[in-house]
Formats: structure tokens, sequence, C-alpha cells
């Protein structure tokens, strides 16, 4: 059976991915960095929805764990049907207050990663004729957000584009871009949101169940919460002078 492999896929968005495809029949490849809490992981879906789970504990970051990332992909023996580029994290800084070295590895993570496993899964996706690529993107990459805003809007504008490209090999592409959900990201960052109004908040089953629905549909984007699609109706629509200074409040974030 052709299977669905999601980075980051032991916590937040990219776990609860994993949970609904192995809730719906799909089998698994999870990549993360931590292998013990991805053996946890798989082994709990394995009990829970008798589905197989693979597992490659790779830091993403590091040249050969993405190489064997890319290997896996690329395999036609066991093919991947679906893509989710879920890892990624922020920082808690404006630019250029972080570590640049920091600032180098977010913009690796977020865009050099897709890139490189989204070229070593689409040409088995287009040359079988079916296949999904989800990526996962930001509203903060609608405004003009700092360091991890640009890196998103760079996501969102290569899976527009990638979506056209792809689209007469029948191999469906989707940006997600959920505004603030409640994950581990946040507190990973050293991020402090508490004062945040609960109804600012998604819940990753949310976004997952929202992505899904917007990728049967055909959509280019997929933004769940209708304040958070207000947010980029405005982003959208607003002169850049105006939606610069929108995006110097408080700006969503996975």
């Amino acid at each position: 059976m052709p299977r669905v492999l999601i980075t980051g896929a032991t916590s937040g968005i990219g776990a609860a991915f994993a949970r609904r495809f192995a809730a719906d029949g799909r089998d698994l490849v999870l990549v993360a960095r931590d292998g013990e809490r991805l053996e946890s992981t798989a082994r709990v879906l394995r009990q829970r929805h008798g589905v197989r789970v693979e597992t490659l504990a790779a830091d993403l970051l590091d040249a050969a764990a993405c190489t064997t990332v890319e290997e896996r992909l690329a395999d036609t023996t066991a093919p991947v049907r679906v893509l989710v580029n879920n890892a990624g994290f922020g920082l808690p800084a404006p630019f250029p207050h972080s570590p640049l070295a920091d600032e180098e590895r977010m913009l690796d993570l977020l865009t050099r990663v897709p890139l490189r496993l989204t070229h070593a899964a689409a040409p088995g996706m287009a040359a079988r004729g079916r296949g999904a690529i989800l990526n996962i993107a930001s509203v903060a990459g609608l405004l003009p957000t700092g360091t991890y805003g640009a890196a998103k809007a760079w996501l969102i504008a290569f899976s527009e584009s990638l979506r056209v490209d792809l689209a007469p090999h029948h191999v469906r592409v989707l940006a997600v871009c959920p505004g603030f959900t409640r994950t581990e990201f946040q507190r990973r960052a050293g991020m402090d949101l508490s004062d945040l109004p609960d109804w600012a908040w998604l819940r990753p089953e949310h976004v997952v169940t929202q992505a899904l629905k917007d990728l049967t549909r055909g959509r280019p984007l997929s933004i769940p919460g209708r304040h958070y699609q207000a947010y980029s109706f405005a982003a959208r629509h607003l002169p850049r002078p105006l939606a610069a200074r929108l995006a110097r409040s408080r700006t969503p974030r996975d």
C-alpha cells in the first residue's frame, strides 16, 4: 500500500496528521529527530489502528540524514503517495537579534529541506500519475513578519507554483497556513503567549481536517479558522503600508 511520509511527526500538527492518516487506514513513514519518541508514537499507531509504520530518526539539518529521507521518498518498491513537509521551528527574537547560526538553521529547515524532499518525491508521484504534497506554512507568510514569515512566504509561493506544474500529472499540492495552534512550537521557541485569548487558538486536529478538505477541493491554500481567513483576506487586499503596520502587531504562527 502506498505510504504517507510526515516530517516532524511526533508532536503538534505533524502528529495530528499521523493520527488522522492512521485512523483512515494509511500506512506511514514517520520522520523526527527524537528516535525514542518516534518509536513510541509509531507503536501507539500500530496498536490502535493496525497500520504499518516505518520510522526514520533523522535530523533534517544534517545532510546525510536528509539524504536518507530523500532516498526513502524516491524508493519505488514501497512508494510514498503523500508527503507532509511539517518539520520546523521559530525564534523568539526578531531579526537581527537572534544568533545568525540559528537564523540560518531555521531558514534551511523551512525552505531548503522541503525543497529537497519535494524534489525527491515529485518525480515518482508524477510518473505514477497520483500523489499529494502538503507543505505546512503559516498565515505569517502572508505579511512582512521577519525571517520566519519570509521563509513561510517562500513555501507558499513554492507550493502554488508547484501545484500548477504538477497538475497535469494528477499530483496535488497544498500550502497549509494555520495561525496560532496549540502545539509545542511556542514553548520550544521560547514565546510567552499566555495573554492570547482562547478564541485565537486552533487545535491541530482542526488544522488537519481543514487541510484534507481543501486538498480534496483542489484549493491552493488551506487557512483554518474564520478569524484567520479574515486575517488572510486583509493581508492580501490591504495596501502594503497598512499591511506592514498590521504585521508589527503580534503575528500568528503555527
